[in-house]
């Protein structure tokens, strides 16, 4: 049956479909990533808490010898086979999902690495599309990573493939996202989160011991579009605050504030509206901080509240969450057992992470998928994920 296909099997039968012979074809895989709080601070200079996932994206690819770049997804057979070439790397206008793969060769061919010939490349992910787990930054890393293996670019460090990735995001296919999504797959280390300052891209690894606690992630299936006006408009409003706020304060990003400083100059901020949103990002970026501090003290107890006031203040001062999710979040809250619940991602639709203990999944599961469906019509999707390593090849 098709749907026990393996992901890997997926790309070859693909490539073969689409491509002829198995012959000297490479293998690679980029992991998606999940959240776990510090959302929407990376482009404001604060600090994010992410972790690679065990879903993301899976390629075969074989260079070519001509210019000619072929690609092909099998989670999107209806566009068919996407030709382009080396010579033809300018963004269009409908860009589609063989933008971001051409972003990346775009990207790199802006730091001196040329290739020299063409590829063809297929992809398969098993993240869901839309759920705000980073199936984009996980296709540009997983890009990345094969440029490197098949054009022998090996100065390029994994870092450099989370620059790359974002690089390729702004200016290539118009969505000014921050670093935390194409840093997470890039440097992602098994059963480890990654506390990250985006300012800085100074970071550490933190063991997760989830003992007898399992991450939960539960899709609205609300697809959220991101390269749309709200996630733009946010990051505007954000640094309109940080204007008003820098003719008082030295600062070059709002992660650069104290709570009390803020909480000193808010009305600096002429715009009541941009003040939440600074407010969001101050507060956020010290939430973060606070629940790394009680991870490594193995109070889960103290980072799981801090999950819930993070939804709350994405809910109320940015305002990016939906109801879909709050239904979700609110629901778990009440569940003895779940130690917090938030949204995860870019927002306005996707997923929320929660952490729960062992016994209480299946209640969590039954629960608020019953009431989500009830209040919202159509069910929910859940993933017990496992915390997975960074790009490599198979």
């Amino acid at each position: 049956m098709a749907a026990a296909m393996t992901p890997l099997a997926r790309v070859q039968e693909g490539f073969r479909d689409k491509f002829g012979d198995l012959a000297g074809v490479r293998y690679f895989f980029a992991p998606g990533r999940v959240n776990l709080i510090g959302e929407h601070t990376d482009y404001n200079g604060g600090h994010v808490f992410p972790c690679a996932i065990s879903l993301g994206t899976y390629a075969a690819a074989r260079k070519r010898n001509d210019q000619k770049l072929r690609f092909y997804s099998t989670n999107f057979p209806k566009s068919g086979v996407t030709l382009t070439s080396l010579d033809d790397l300018v963004p269009l206008e409908k860009k589609g999902w063989a933008g971001y793969p051409k972003g990346v060769v775009w990207a790199f061919a802006q730091r001196g690495y040329e290739l020299d010939c063409g590829f063809d490349m297929v992809v398969y992910g098993d993240i869901p599309a839309g759920s705000g787990l980073s199936s984009s930054a996980s296709l540009e890393v997983l890009t990345g990573c094969m440029l490197r293996a098949l054009y022998g670019f090996d100065a390029v460090t994994n870092q450099d493939l989370a620059l790359i990735g974002q690089q390729s995001e702004n200016q290539y296919n118009g969505m000014n996202c921050g670093i935390m999504d194409q840093f997470a797959s890039a440097m992602g280390r098994e059963n480890h989160a990654i506390f990250l300052d985006c300012a800085t891209l100074q970071f550490e690894y933190a063991p997760l011991e989830l003992t007898g606690m399992r991450l939960q992630v539960t899709n609205t299936n609300k697809k959220h579009s991101l390269v749309d006006s709200e996630y733009n408009l946010r990051r505007e409003q954000s640094t309109a605050a940080l204007h008003d706020l820098q003719e008082r304060y030295d600062i070059k990003t709002l992660g650069d504030l104290s709570i009390e400083e803020f909480e000193e100059g808010k009305d600096l901020i002429q715009d009541e509206v941009c003040r939440r949103r600074a407010k969001h990002a101050v507060y956020e970026n010290q939430r973060t901080i606070q629940a790394v501090a009680a991870l490594k003290a193995g109070d889960l107890v103290t980072f799981g509240r801090l999950m819930n006031e993070s939804h709350i203040s994405l809910r109320d001062d940015y305002e990016t969450s939906c109801p879909e999710a709050d239904i979700l979040a609110e629901e778990a809250w009440k569940i003895p057992g779940v130690l917090g619940s938030r949204i995860t991602g870019g927002g306005f639709g996707g997923c929320t992470v929660s952490i729960v203990k062992d016994e209480a999944v299946e209640e969590f599961k039954a629960t608020v998928g019953r009431i989500y469906e009830e209040k919202v019509g159509y069910p929910a999707s859940f993933y017990t994920l496992d915390i997975g390593g960074g790009p490599r090849e198979l």
